[in-house]
């Protein structure tokens, strides 16, 4: 069992990264989904969740507009699309997996199955 990150590296401030969150060893559609974020220096941060019934998404406030997570069953992967990318965005991301939890709810508590990260820096 084996829950992924990749896509991260670094990108000019207003580009733009794709990040995906890759499950083996298990159905990861069957969970709800999130990715948080740690800076130095900084408490980790629930960026954004996604559940796996109706699909319905929580963001934090600092990403909102700019950041979209989506799901793609067939490929058991959650993906972050992340635009309009800040210097305070750099940190290192991490997707986590709850079952039976609201979007809202993991992205708060940070519970469940955690994978290992990928470093995101937005630096000109």
């Amino acid at each position: 069992v084996q829950l992924q990150a990749s896509g991260g590296g670094l990108v000019q401030p207003g580009g733009s990264l794709r990040l995906s969150c890759a499950a083996s060893g298990f159905t990861l559609n069957y969970y709800t989904v999130g990715w948080f974020r740690q800076a130095p220096g900084k408490e980790r941060e629930g960026v954004s969740c996604i559940t796996s019934t109706d699909s319905s998404t929580y963001y934090a406030d600092s990403v909102k507009g700019r950041f979209t997570i989506s799901r793609d069953n067939a490929k058991n992967t959650v993906y972050l699309q992340m635009n309009s990318l800040k210097p305070e965005d750099t940190a290192v991301y991490y997707c986590a997996t709850a079952d039976g939890v609201s979007a809202k709810r993991l992205c708060l508590t940070a519970m469940g199955y955690w994978g290992q990260g990928t470093l995101v820096t937005v630096s000109s």
